[in-house]
């Protein structure tokens, strides 16, 4: 017991410095960065939900709706 009782002030000393150096430590990414990265993400999702809406609604919904109407007005 006491032997473990020694070493526990050389464990402490060793988790402390690693602990200071971890806090220490400037690398990495902010908050700033995400926050910009995400708020990209979600403007450009938007404007390609907003072209795919635009494109379905004004191509592609009117021609299917009339060829629709047409193969169910066939009078052959």
């Amino acid at each position: 017991m006491k032997k473990w009782m020694k070493a526990v002030p050389k464990k402490l000393a060793h988790m402390g410095s690693i602990a200071k150096r971890v806090l220490s430590n400037r690398s990495g990414e902010g908050f700033v960065d995400t926050a910009v990265k995400i708020l990209m993400a979600v403007v450009i999702g938007a404007l390609v939900l907003g072209g795919l809406y635009l494109l379905f609604e004004g191509t592609i919904l009117p021609t299917l709706t009339q060829r629709i109407k047409e193969m169910f007005d066939y009078k052959g």
